[in-house]
């Protein structure tokens, strides 16, 4: 069952069908694999050094990473692994795995009110103008003509070669919408209503990624850390910490983590598998801010609400969420309302916005990122390590944990004084 639901997104969490091992035995029956190759930090010239290897392997370059580490992706054939790995200018070599309702006048969804969003120093529904901040959305890319949203910029990492930014899912926008839709008076309000948004396209159409791809929009973001200060990622594999330090022999950790040390903050979602987090990348990971799901129907404290989309417990512990020690916040997740892709009007032919209703700790995670860029917004030059603080300090014990698995009661996200 869970496996459909997250099929139409009624989950909302994209996957990354992925494993944090990189065990290279999963694919040595065959005769090409994909790999991302991490080179040593010394190595000037990662794009060239990058095709002669490839050439001279036989195989098909896919990616060139230069920022969150040197390195790239590409085809290759199997047996040239040993050789591969023996180079002295290569550090380590890992698997990469891939799988095969309009509203007219603005609404504060219940998300922005049960974290006092309105209460916050942009007070999200006044009408009043924009955050100053930049934030990528590392999904399934964000829909470009939608009115709510201020996209400036982006990479598409799923088809580089017709490269787009704009979203064919739906996911991404979603969770753009949650963190930055404008207060304009139509459609819904964000965390941290106009910031600028990055669209970074990891996800197909289909919701699904592989790690180079995950890889290609990390190494995008920091490339450009300069100017983005907050990254969302609502992928989910299945994984642990490889532990300390960037260089770990897992690429999606390491990618990370050169990120966040680069000075960008880093939510994610804790999981929708109902278990413990520790097991799931990258809420496994120590840099990132991961969030677990709050199941809340009226935006209001006091769990006296019916439930509406979604059968739980008003002002609980989504009975989907995963738990544990890894876990930073809680955040709303289920029956959020938030942008979704625009449909071409038949009588004018032009776009006209639309909007769903969505549950997971995806959405979860995408309060925390609003959030944190209002937290960027007031402090500027805050390391991510304080931003977490600075949420985690903020938040209260406003809710009910007795059905939480860990018994540990994360703070939930409050964004009042922020």
């Amino acid at each position: 069952m869970k496996t459909r639901l997250f099929a139409v997104y009624i989950a909302a969490l994209v996957s990354i069908l992925v494993s944090a091992s990189g065990a290279l035995a999963a694919t040595a029956a065959a005769t090409m694999g994909n790999y991302v190759v991490v080179l040593n930090d010394d190595v000037t010239d990662p794009a060239t050094l990058a095709a002669q290897q490839v050439k001279s392997l036989g195989g098909k370059l896919g990616f060139i990473y230069q920022y969150a580490f040197k390195g790239y992706s590409a085809s290759l054939p199997n047996a040239s692994l040993p050789t591969l790995q023996a180079d002295p200018t290569v550090n380590y070599v890992m698997a990469d795995h891939d799988r095969a309702v309009a509203i007219s006048a603005q609404t504060l969804p219940t998300g922005i009110d049960r974290i006092d969003g309105e209460l916050s120093s942009t007070v999200s529904g006044d009408g009043g103008g924009s955050v100053n901040v930049d934030v990528a959305v590392i999904d399934t890319g964000i829909n470009l003509s939608h009115p709510d949203l201020n996209v400036v910029g982006g990479r598409d990492c799923v088809t580089p070669a017709a490269p787009t930014l704009d979203d064919l899912n739906g996911h991404g926008t979603h969770m753009a919408g949650v963190i930055a839709a404008r207060d304009d008076g139509q459609g819904v309000v964000g965390v941290a209503p106009g910031a600028r948004l990055w669209s970074v396209r990891v996800a197909d159409a289909g919701g699904f990624a592989t790690f180079a791809q995950a890889i290609c929009g990390i190494d995008f973001v920091t490339a450009n850390a300069a100017t983005i200060e907050v990254a969302n990622i609502s992928l989910e594999g299945s994984g642990t910490d490889p532990g300390s330090g960037c260089r770990t022999r897992d690429a999606f950790h390491d990618a990370i983590c050169s990120s966040v040390k680069a000075g960008v903050t880093y939510t994610v979602a804790a999981g929708n598998s109902g278990r413990d987090a520790a097991a799931t990348i990258p809420a496994a990971y120590d840099e990132v801010i991961t969030v677990s799901g709050l199941a809340d129907f009226d935006g209001k404290p006091g769990g006296l609400a019916a439930p509406t989309c979604e059968f739980d417990g008003d002002d609980s512990f989504y009975n989907q969420s995963n738990f544990g020690a890894d876990v930073d916040l809680i955040a709303p997740a289920v029956c959020i309302v938030s942008d979704s892709l625009t449909v071409v009007d038949p009588v004018t032919g032009l776009p006209t916005p639309t909007y769903a209703t969505l549950t997971g700790t995806s959405v979860a995670s995408a309060h925390a990122a609003g959030a944190a860029a209002l937290g960027k917004a007031g402090a500027p030059k805050a390391t991510p390590s304080q931003v977490a603080h600075g949420l985690q300090a903020a938040g209260n014990a406003n809710w009910s944990n007795a059905d939480d698995p860990d018994g540990i009661k994360e703070p939930l996200l409050n964004v009042d004084t922020l």
